[in-house]
This record gives C-alpha cells, sequence and structure tokens, in this order.
C-alpha cells in the first residue's frame, strides 16, 4: 500500500473520530464554538487529501499543503480541548497521536512531491 492510500485510510478514520467528538462536544457539555472548528479542519483534512489525488502535480501540492494546514489546526483545536477540561488525558493522547501522525505522512508526501517535481 502507498503512502497516499495510508493517508486517505488513516484520515478518513479521524474524521469519523472527529465527528463522534464533535457530536460528543454538543452532547455532553453543549459546547458549540469549539467543536464547531474542530469538525471544519478535522474533516477538511481528509477532504483535501482526497481531492489530491484528482489532479495535476501542482493541484496535488496545493491540496496536500491545504490539508497539512487543517491539521495544523486541529492539532490547536485537540490541545485547547484538552487544557479547556473537554478531554481526559486518554482522550487528548489519542486524538493528538492520530493528528501527529498524519501530519509526519503529509510532511514527507509533500516533501517527495515538491522534489520529485524538480
Amino acid at each position: 500500500m502507498n503512502k497516499e492510500n495510508i493517508l486517505l485510510d488513516k484520515s478518513l478514520s479521524f474524521a469519523a473520530r472527529i465527528v463522534k467528538l464533535h457530536k460528543h462536544l454538543i452532547k455532553t457539555y453543549k459546547e458549540s464554538v469549539i467543536s464547531r472548528q474542530i469538525i471544519r479542519s478535522g474533516t477538511s483534512i481528509g477532504a483535501n487529501i482526497n481531492e489530491a489525488n484528482y489532479g495535476s502535480t501542482a493541484d496535488f501540492i496545493n491540496k496536500m499543503q491545504i490539508a497539512q494546514k487543517e491539521t495544523a489546526e486541529t492539532e490547536y483545536w485537540i490541545r485547547l480541548l484538552r487544557l479547556s477540561d473537554f478531554l481526559d488525558e486518554q482522550e487528548f493522547e489519542s486524538l493528538l497521536k492520530d493528528c501527529l501522525d498524519i501530519k509526519n505522512i503529509l510532511t514527507a508526501t509533500l516533501k517527495t512531491a515538491k522534489s520529485n517535481k524538480k
């Protein structure tokens, strides 16, 4: 399996976790501001990765860069949710690990794509 397929699988699974987190935040805490932000950024990662596979090399790089930025934003919201006591330590560590794994794969994929473009 190549990096992009792993990335698609991981980002889709992560997006599903984010959707469940959003529902939990709304239902349990009636929290709508941060939950709206994290669902946008957390689900956008996989959408951009998926879309990246259907364009030119320049489009691929652009969409992967957007996904990378969305990953950084999602990481921020995960950290904020922990600091605000909406996530316990185990939930935080698990979500953060998944987010950072995706970010690391995106970074490696972008590095390869940019070097192949030259």
